[in-house]
């Protein structure tokens, strides 16, 4: 679904590729015309689009009512926006919805660090990563509305023990199989997926 080379071209900088890939997979999708609408907790069944300008007719009629999120990275449609007729198409380009949306989860993960106290121990890692996920898709943390939520504007290093590291009988981390695939992927002898999340936010 990624390259490294959209990666590196499209994705926020701060994010590892290893990172960028698992988020996408988790919390994404493979077509870059996605389009999902939810009412609260019940998914609206919506037609499959097959263009961009379908795909901001749907966009446009939901937002404000409900729920929309779009694109590769499924971000939410119409944060910040007053008027329908300000969403732009860049939303369904890959390499523009890559863009933002890594842009904004680094965002969550960051309002998700400062509540588990920014915590040092890259054995926590992986549970803050889980929850950021979880408060991507569902737009909340410990009651804060995420996507709306002011930029705590942190400087986080986040990082995950290599597989090798793993000892069943000495660790006493609970197991994130999912992390490690991707870690894996990152090569052999990868000791730690990082995340500088400094420049995020900055303006």
């Amino acid at each position: 679904m990624l390259d490294t080379a959209m990666i590196q071209k499209c994705a926020d900088p701060s994010l590892t590729p290893a990172i960028v890939e698992q988020f996408v997979q988790r919390a994404g999708s493979s077509d870059p015309l996605a389009v999902t609408v939810k009412a609260g907790e019940r998914l609206i069944l919506v037609p499959k689009v097959k263009t961009p300008d379908e795909a901001m007719e749907l966009i446009r009629r939901y937002v404000g009512q409900a729920v929309v999120r779009v694109g590769i990275t499924q971000v939410p449609a119409g944060i910040g926006v007053k008027d329908v007729s300000e969403l732009k198409s860049d939303l369904l380009q890959a390499c523009e919805n890559l863009r933002l949306g890594t842009g904004m989860f680094a965002k969550v993960v960051r309002i998700v660090a400062k509540w588990y106290g920014n915590p040092t121990d890259r054995q926590v890692f992986p549970q803050i990563f889980e929850d950021a996920v979880y408060a991507w898709k569902t737009g909340e943390f410990e009651g804060v509305s995420v996507f709306r939520a002011d930029d705590p504007g942190l400087s986080v290093k986040l990082t995950v023990p290599p597989v090798a590291e793993q000892d069943p009988h000495t660790d006493s981390a609970p197991p994130f199989s999912k992390l490690k695939e991707s870690e894996n992927s990152g090569g052999v002898g990868a000791a730690e997926m990082r995340i500088d999340l400094s420049r995020i936010g900055a303006k």
